[in-house]
């Protein structure tokens, strides 16, 4: 379904949002924008009104930002409303960066992602103040875990396919239908860090990048 079919529709695009230009990930890298895409990925649709409420900005200030998140194709209207009454929604249910190699392109991505990880890293700061708070079985569930592995570029790259294969399904079914959400279902936040810690040997990354390359 493309975006022209999709406006005024109650639901977004059941798709990660792919973002792969510097000029678009120059526009992301912003707190607000940041934030207020995290609002309509876990709210839905919602107005500048709500999503100032929920961000802790100004309904103008958020009514800025998203016609710049619109402008980049990343946000549109959901259809109703007026003025600053007008819900606004993601093109899709989330947003994935593929960064091409050059140097523009890995600066703005790490910008966004600078951006992002705060963000992230705040909430599990937030999480280890206050988790004393909540039910102890939310407490046990709750996982806090580091592993060192010995692996090679092609076993981390599996791993991390294995990974995604696993949670994605879960993950869009539930962003883009909140009807199948079971009861009791509250946002958890799943942190994978994956990243080699010892520069590769001399040949070694050479040499996988040889047996992948067709002759």
């Amino acid at each position: 379904m493309s975006l022209e079919d999709a406006v005024g529709t109650d639901t977004p695009g059941t798709e990660l949002q792919t973002v792969s230009d510097a000029r678009t990930m120059r526009a992301l890298a912003h707190p607000v924008r940041i934030a207020l895409i995290e609002a309509l990925m876990l709210g839905g649709a919602m107005t500048a009104t709500e999503a100032g409420e929920r961000i802790g900005e100004s309904p103008t200030t958020c009514s800025f930002h998203l016609r710049q998140l619109a402008k980049y194709g990343l946000a549109e209207e959901a259809g109703g409303g007026r003025g600053r009454a007008r819900p606004w929604r993601l093109t899709g249910i989330g947003l994935s960066l593929a960064v091409p190699e050059d140097a523009e392109s890995q600066l703005a991505a790490a910008a966004v992602l600078s951006l992002v990880r705060e963000r992230q890293l705040e909430r599990y700061r937030t999480w280890r103040q206050s988790m004393a708070s909540y039910p102890r079985r939310w407490q046990d569930a709750a996982e806090d875990s580091a592993y060192i592995l010995h692996l090679t570029v092609e076993e981390l790259e599996q791993l991390n396919k294995d990974f995604a294969a696993m949670l994605m399904p879960l993950f869009k079914e539930r962003i883009a239908d909140p009807s199948k959400r079971p009861a009791g279902a509250v946002p958890v936040e799943l942190l994978l860090f994956s990243y080699p810690i010892a520069y590769p040997a001399a040949g070694h990354e050479e040499a996988a990048d040889d047996e992948g390359t067709p002759t």
